[in-house]
């Protein structure tokens, strides 16, 4: 990625934040002291790439070396100067609005978890701590709506798909937007913009006013994964594990389109949750779908699920292929389910109570190679434990794929080695192997070196 066009700007909160304390704006400032302004720093340059091809982090940094950002404390609010900013986030010299709106979103967000996670009213020691965290985060950032009818569909898959796979996550979201559904994804290219393009034009036949198209992302995914333009609510969660747990949170159904390592780590996360037996009544549709073209990867990804978690696993979701409509409508039923569930249990339509999450999928992982190699990946352990080392373990592979800190770590240590039994190594290999095949592991074109090993 060359070094591109770039202009000077000064610009003002607009939608998520208008004022900042002076401790606040301190914070920011202080790049080496807590990392706040280089953090920001990156979400910004992320946002202001929106529509990138490039999904490398590292590489689209190294592009912008000489941006900057200096926060103005004034009279009337904040203000940002922008110092060798990407010329493509300007239109006559003005900021796109949904740009300035997801920027100052992206300030919002890092000023109040930093906050919050310094508060003595947050305890990040306890599962109940961790989900009590993600709920002020999340209502902070005024997702949280009462009274609102369940109608928030979870869209995971792939950033890296073929034009007939974006075509046909276009035909579902049109599909589900009929029905009044609003869209949630990882707020990137592909599979994250498929389904909020094909709902904002049902959203438009329907006469809809308040369509929500909400991004969740963090800050180590962003760079890789920048904001697509029709998001209007974007939210950056502190960790990858916030972030999956704010996804199943605000979701009354989920819907899983081909994708690569990303997106079984995101199967693998939901299933090891609703394989835990405090889960197992509790409703939640579960769709896998793609188009016709797509039905060996959900047979490889189905025969996987099988030969690591097994039949049990396999019973939380549904496979539909190349029928947008029957998505829509199976998928719209479960919702009427979960909405009578929570109604009758007393739960909030907003915000999952009732689902239990443990610890071992709340707690960061971090992706070095020590935990890397110390992941146990063994067939004689519960199901819900053994899926939660094998989403780490894909976390992982995500890391070393796109994320700057996991490809400077394989640049220096050379591959991840990633030990296990053979009972679940081998088919682990085979889907991985496929993934690579299928080309599902970097964007087309771009010829994709392992950044792990697999040892028996």
């Amino acid at each position: 990625m060359n070094k591109r066009y770039t202009i000077d700007a000064s610009v003002s909160p607009r939608g998520s934040l208008e004022l900042l304390s002076q401790i606040e704006v301190d914070k920011l400032k202080k790049a080496g002291e807590n990392g706040l302004y280089k953090l920001f720093r990156k979400c910004a340059l992320a946002i202001l790439n929106t529509g990138s091809d490039s999904d490398n982090a590292k590489t689209i940094l190294e592009a912008y070396p000489d941006f900057e950002i200096e926060i103005i404390q004034q009279d009337r609010g904040i203000r940002l100067n922008l110092l060798n900013a990407p010329a493509n986030a300007f239109v006559d010299n003005e900021m796109i609005y949904s740009c300035r709106e997801m920027l100052f979103s992206a300030m919002r967000d890092i000023v109040y978890s930093e906050m919050e996670k310094c508060s003595t009213r947050i305890n990040l020691n306890s599962s109940i701590g961790i989900t009590d965290y993600v709920f002020h985060l999340l209502r902070n950032a005024n997702v949280l709506r009462a009274g609102e009818t369940p109608n928030m569909v979870v869209c995971w898959g792939g950033h890296s798909i073929s034009d007939v796979e974006y075509r046909y996550s276009k035909e579902v979201g049109h599909s589900m937007g009929l029905r009044g559904h609003d869209i949630c994804t990882g707020c990137g290219p592909g599979v994250m913009k498929g389904p909020m393009k094909g709902a904002t034009i049902a959203h438009a036949k329907q006469r809809f006013n308040a369509s929500r198209f909400l991004g969740l992302t963090e800050p180590g995914i962003i760079t890789a994964e920048a904001p697509n333009p029709i998001v209007n609510e974007l939210v950056i969660l502190p960790d990858i594990e916030k972030r999956l747990e704010a996804f199943v949170r605000v979701a009354h159904g989920v819907t899983i389109f081909p994708g690569g390592a990303g997106t079984a780590e995101e199967l693998l996360y939901l299933l090891g949750i609703l394989l835990d037996p405090e889960n197992r009544l509790l409703p939640f549709p579960l769709i896998l779908t793609g188009p016709k073209s797509s039905e060996a990867y959900f047979s490889q990804l189905h025969e996987f699920i099988n030969d690591t978690l097994g039949f049990e696993a396999q019973q939380k979701y549904e496979i539909i292929i190349d029928d947008p409509e029957r998505v829509a409508r199976a998928m719209r039923k479960g919702i009427q389910e979960v909405k009578r569930f929570r109604k009758k249990h007393n739960d909030a339509y907003y915000f999952n109570w009732l689902l239990k999450i443990q610890e071992a999928f709340q707690n960061p992982f971090h992706p070095t190679h020590e935990n890397m190699a110390a992941l146990d990946l063994s067939a004689d352990q519960e199901t819900h434990k053994l899926a939660a080392s094998l989403r780490q373990a894909f976390s992982g592979i995500v890391a070393g794929n796109v994320k700057e800190a996991g490809i400077r770590a394989i640049e220096q240590h050379g591959p991840y080695k990633i030990r296990g039994e053979s009972k679940i190594m081998d088919p682990l290999d085979k889907l991985l192997t496929a993934f690579v095949e299928q080309k599902r592991m970097k964007l087309p074109g771009s010829a994709y070196i392992p950044c792990y090993q697999l040892v028996k």
